[in-house]
């Protein structure tokens, strides 16, 4: 009989952790999105769209850390310049390029779920008239524009039917250059658990 109990607990030591690893059976995420970005400050309003990803891994079911970045594509604009006698009109691309880490809380573990998320990373901004490839090899090795260090507070809903769901999130891009400046920043697209 004793040696009966000692097998019985024993295999009780050996079922838990199996059966709590398939409870959190979601300990990475990845996914695509769409980014629209508001840049408000400084100078005129400008708005960004652009493509991105991001990867997580969970620390806790309801703590994972997630790095994400994203592309906003070229966008031209008109300014005026003027210096009282003459104006002059001048065009000008510009493109964003933005890289976050951090953790991200969200609540349970269900098909539903609403997050908060706070990461540090950067912001850099350049000025060319290149093609999207070269505008983007150039960007990522960061040796176009100007870097900027930046938070990302933010926050959302994902929603899962199994491993693949939708996310959307919202949030406040702060790059500091002479100042903090706030610029709002929505994402959305799908989602992957494993």
């Amino acid at each position: 009989m004793k040696r009966c109990l000692g097998l019985f607990i024993a295999s009780l030591f050996m079922a838990v952790p199996m059966l709590v690893a398939q409870e959190h059976s979601d300990h990475v995420e990845f996914g695509a999105f769409a980014d629209w970005y508001r840049m408000s400050d400084p100078g005129p309003t400008k708005n960004f769209v652009g493509i991105g990803g991001r990867a997580a891994f969970a620390l806790h079911p309801s703590v994972q850390m997630e790095a994400d970045m994203a592309y906003d594509f070229r966008r031209n604009y008109t300014d005026t310049f003027t210096d009282g006698v003459t104006t002059t009109l001048v065009h000008t691309s510009s493109r964003t390029l933005h890289g976050f880490f951090g953790p991200k809380f969200q609540t349970g573990s269900g098909p539903v779920r609403f997050f908060v998320t706070g990461k540090v990373g950067f912001d850099n901004f350049s000025i060319d008239n290149q093609n999207a490839p070269a505008g983007f090899v150039n960007q990522v090795g960061l040796t176009n524009g100007a870097t900027y260090f930046a938070l990302y507070p933010g926050g959302g809903i994902e929603a899962f039917a199994g491993a693949i769901g939708v996310r959307a999130e919202v949030g406040d891009d702060i790059f500091f250059n002479n100042g903090a400046h706030n610029n709002l920043r929505v994402t959305f697209g799908p989602q992957f658990r494993f």
